[in-house]
């Protein structure tokens, strides 16, 4: 039997762009992958740091009306992550064999079945930014022929307090208490650009079809979605 879960992130973290600024990404991205393609410290060594600079800077997608969004499959993107880590978590029986101490690790082929039966929604995410989205930079090192070399990443970030909204469709009821487990892993790991040095961590609620607060991690001042 199937069961939607309608969830409702908070931010304690700011959170960074992962689409590319450049307006050749896609061609970018596939010359990347040739066979003679530069690595990063060739690159800047070539190149200089200004025009890495630019390649390196990431923003969010926008809407029409040009507000910013997550894709539903960036959800999904954070769901494999966490899974795969949860997952190396064991614990020993009576037998004192190892077997999994949670949810993920029970799940076999865990890609496959958040790829087919998890369904976040809708397509567009859009976040409910908390004031203005602002300009996080932070330095990429390479080792290059004329030694050390030192230019900046630069991404927009949308600060602690920003929310989203969406709901997860789950085709087997089985996965929800998975499910429930991930977004509990998002006040350790979090989503977007540079989310191991803490960015884009959030605590989440589980709302009812009213925006009444039932579930999840977070303690929220207001017993309703605004």
């Amino acid at each position: 039997m199937s069961q939607t879960i309608r969830v409702r992130l908070v931010f304690t973290e700011g959170m960074l762009g992962t689409k590319s600024a450049d307006a050749e990404v896609f061609k970018n991205y596939i010359a990347s992958k040739a066979p003679d393609a530069l690595t990063k410290e060739e690159e800047v060594d070539k190149h200089g740091t200004e025009e890495v600079f630019d390649k390196a800077r990431t923003v969010f997608f926008k809407t029409e009306d040009g507000e910013p969004f997550l894709y539903d499959y960036q959800i999904k993107g954070f769901f494999k992550d966490a899974c795969s880590m949860l997952s190396r978590l064991t614990k020993k029986n009576a037998d004192g064999k190892k077997v999994p101490e949670n949810e993920s690790g029970k799940l076999s082929a865990y890609k496959k079945v958040i790829d087919g039966l998890i369904f976040p929604a809708p397509r567009e995410i859009v976040i409910k930014v908390n004031g203005e989205i602002t300009d996080c930079q932070r330095p990429l090192r390479a080792q290059t022929a004329q030694g050390e070399r030192v230019c900046l990443a630069s991404s927009d970030e949308v600060p602690a307090g920003s929310t989203i909204e969406f709901e997860v469709l789950c085709l087997d009821d089985s996965h929800v208490k998975a499910v429930r487990e991930w977004l509990d892993y998002g006040r350790l790991r979090g989503i977007g650009q540079w989310r191991n040095s803490g960015a884009g961590r959030f605590n989440w609620d589980e709302l009812d079809a009213d925006g009444n607060v039932i579930g999840g991690n977070n303690a929220y001042s207001n017993s309703k979605a605004s």
